[in-house]
């Protein structure tokens, strides 16, 4: 049987400070910082400790709480000596664990809330809470309604409802709640550095892949406003003015500079179909770094007509061409009986370019703020690197750096309306290449980290 040792957070989250009869508490942190370990670990006190107890696990997917929170159940019962079908039964068809004792934990989805509305229990596990509803989150405190045993009574016995969760990218409910004066409202922060489990690589790691208020948020697990004002941060573009008047090759202040084409290098082109304007950016890549040397975004046009201005710049690149991009462009135009992309291969192979095309796409795109952050951890991260490079004749990439914003208040991209574009044109230039450079940077640079040692 294990023993475990916790860590300062854990202890605090599992205790109850109060004598209230409710207890609501969450746990925030960075990534690998012991959430749904310490969550699961508390779960299964409860239902020890209260024999006949019912408790509730819920995320806002089902995969999420299957896939995550129940196999952690699961480890930790294995951990603890506890045997299947001796100490424990889980019914698959029902997403329940069944205790000897009686205790029960229901495994479910909170994305339709009516489907629980009925139960009467006596603890809630919420998995990643900042994906709830606060709707949802205050239903589920009125299903703590459990009649209580009188041997609970004897052992302290408290409504429970507890959750974990990375911290959100803007101030939302839970900050809202959880910073409240109410005595049985706590809110535990536990960063990522914390955790004396993990590997000093692990911790290194984050550094590298996150650019400094993604770090600050995810990491060291803080409340913050990383979705405030502009969308890309630590862009800059120096005008020469830091080089003291001469632009510098090597400069490490500056994402703008001269980028060179190679005809016998990779060159990717990727690419966002809007019709009005089509945008896509051209670049060369390292394994580390990316170089956008030119754009081609063009006004109410079509993808084969793109294709061919490609063809008109481009003529004579002897070495490979990859397409990155919007992975919905595989879907059929309804301007063409091709896919965008099969109009690129077919202009491509019409014109001479047929055995060093290739394709390099996601089956679906990604969260846009996983896109944004994966794109701002390459632009500048927390070790003060840059990794993204954008030619000064790349008018538009640049102007998307410089002035793509968030909604006020809101983790939402500002995108510019209709009456916004009559009232300023420019404004219609925004959104279109930012989605096609980022694609690009997600597709190789993804967010992700090396798994992290057991607690």
């Amino acid at each position: 049987m294990a023993k475990y040792k916790l860590l300062k957070a854990q202890k605090e989250f599992l205790e109850v400070p109060h004598k209230s009869g409710l207890d609501v508490a969450l746990y925030q942190g960075g990534y690998g910082s012991g959430k749904t370990w310490s969550g699961s670990l508390l779960g299964i006190l409860l239902c020890l400790r209260y024999k006949g107890i019912k408790g509730l696990v819920g995320a806002q997917t089902f995969p999420l709480v299957r896939d995550t929170t129940l196999v952690t159940y699961l480890e930790h019962l294995e951990a603890l000596g506890f045997k299947e079908n001796r100490d424990y039964f889980f019914k698959k068809s029902e997403s329940k664990l069944i205790f000897k004792n009686g205790s029960e934990i229901l495994f479910r989805s909170l994305d339709e809330p009516g489907k629980i509305k009925s139960l009467n229990l006596g603890f809630v596990e919420i998995e990643e809470m900042s994906d709830t509803k606060e709707s949802t989150f205050k239903m589920l405190l009125g299903r703590l309604r459990q009649a209580i045993k009188p041997e609970w009574k004897e052992l302290g016995f408290q409504y429970r409802l507890f959750g974990h969760t990375n911290p959100e990218p803007d101030k939302g409910w839970l900050y809202k709640v959880f910073n409240s004066s109410k005595v049985n409202y706590r809110k535990l922060i536990a960063s990522t550095t914390e955790n004396t489990f993990l590997s000093d690589s692990f911790v290194e790691s984050l550094k590298d892949a996150y650019d400094e208020d993604y770090y600050n948020i995810n990491v060291l697990g803080q409340d913050g406003d990383y979705s405030s004002g502009l969308v890309v941060k630590g862009f800059s573009n120096c005008n020469k003015t830091s080089c003291e008047g001469i632009e510098c090759k090597h400069c490490t202040k500056s994402n703008v500079k001269t980028v060179n084409y190679f005809p016998d290098m990779d060159l990717h082109i990727t690419c966002d179909f809007n019709v009005d304007p089509m945008s896509w950016a051209l670049a060369h890549k390292t394994e580390d770094k990316v170089f956008f040397f030119d754009e081609i975004v063009i006004e109410n046009t079509t993808t084969e007509k793109t294709c061919e201005e490609f063809l008109r710049r481009y003529p004579k690149h002897t070495g490979k061409i990859i397409i990155n991009g919007d992975a919905s462009g595989d879907n059929r135009s309804t301007a063409s009986e091709f896919t965008n992309y099969a109009t690129i291969k077919n202009t491509l192979k019409d014109f001479g370019y047929i055995d060093n095309v290739e394709f390099k796409l996601k089956g679906f795109n990604p969260r846009i703020k996983s896109r944004v952050a994966a794109f701002n951890s390459k632009v500048l991260n927390l070790k003060g690197i840059r990794c993204v490079f954008v030619d000064h004749k790349c008018k538009w990439v640049i102007y998307n750096l410089e002035n793509l914003k968030y909604k006020v208040g809101t983790s939402l991209i500002d995108a510019p309306s209709h009456h916004q574009i009559k009232q300023s044109k420019e404004l219609k230039f925004l959104m279109h290449i930012y989605d096609a450079i980022s694609y690009l940077v997600d597709f190789y640079w993804p967010i992700k980290i090396e798994q992290p040692e057991k607690e």
